[in-house]
């Protein structure tokens, strides 16, 4: 018996929010500084929609990519075990052999779907923070907008739903696990979907607090606009993550408004002290994440 549809959004709702939660600050990355620059934050966008249109006109590129995944996944998600996740340890890498195993032994049961979910998010996380690494904070956050604005006019010109359904139904020979999009229960997210949760964490991954905050309001967002389901098949499960990137930044410069304002006393009468309150500047968060991306957006399956 399948998984009801609201435990199994539920599942890959609070997935993609630990996503934004999981990345933490790598620092600089001395061998990659060469390469930052702006130009970085169309790779978001160009995931998704270079994706979508190569599918659409190039037969086998669905099949390509379930390969792509299934070759690159797992190493990725052993490096977000040893380095770029919160909590990484180097023998931690090694939860990915019996991730694997299971979401190939048990790939038509919930617990090989859910394996199979975890090895995507956890490359993603890698993908993000080295995306992050190369591209600055602001064009970071403007990638992230760009790709929500892509992914909902995909949805709604009817542009994503038949090579969002090739690439799900892709799969590599041998009963080996999809990992290309997320399944589970009677939902799928697109792989993109997660790797936009990690470039939003691997932003604000210098300031936890606002880091586990987005994270938190990610999941009520997202829930919140999961309600669509009731009348849509298909949504841009980009969009939530985006809209708590520009909640998280109108709060901030609220604050820094708040905080930034200097007010002094009048000096008083001689023999006492002057006094005036220091002047106190926030500053935003530095950026995120580093990627290959294939479809995004959930639905039900």
């Amino acid at each position: 018996m399948a998984l009801p549809f609201i435990p199994s959004d539920a599942g890959l709702l609070a997935l993609q929010a630990g996503v934004v939660a999981a990345p933490r600050a790598v620092g600089d990355i001395t061998r990659l500084r060469r390469l930052r620059g702006p130009g970085w934050a169309l790779v978001p966008i160009g995931s998704i929609v270079v994706v979508v249109f190569a599918i659409r006109y190039l037969s086998d590129t669905a099949s390509a990519l379930t390969y792509l995944a299934l070759f690159a996944v797992p190493p990725l998600a052993a490096v977000a075990l040893a380095w770029t996740m919160r909590g990484a340890r180097p023998l931690a890498a090694a939860i990915v052999i019996p991730l694997f195993a299971l979401a190939w032994a048990a790939r038509t049961s919930l617990s090989g779907e859910a394996a199979a979910a975890l090895l995507s998010a956890l490359s993603c996380v890698t993908l993000g923070v080295l995306l992050g690494a190369v591209t600055p904070s602001r064009w970071l956050k403007v990638g992230i907008v760009l790709m929500a604005v892509a992914d909902t006019w995909l949805v709604v010109s009817n542009l994503l739903q038949a090579p969002n359904a090739a690439l799900i139904a892709a799969h590599p020979a041998g009963g080996l696990p999809r990992l290309q999009s997320e399944l589970f229960g009677s939902v799928s997210m697109g792989y993109g979907d997660l790797f936009v949760a990690a470039l939003l964490g691997t932003a604000l991954a210098r300031e936890p607090r606002r880091q586990l905050g987005a994270a938190a309001l990610t999941l009520v967002l997202a829930a919140l606009f999961d309600l669509l389901f009731l009348v849509l098949d298909e949504l841009p499960a980009t969009v939530p993550v985006a809209l708590a990137l520009i909640v998280v930044e109108l709060w901030s410069r609220r604050g820094d408004r708040g905080a930034g304002c200097q007010c002094s006393l009048p000096p008083v009468e001689a023999g006492g002290r002057d006094s005036s309150a220091s002047e106190v500047i926030a500053s935003t968060p530095r950026a995120a994440s580093s990627s290959t991306s294939l479809a995004s957006s959930a639905e039900r399956a």
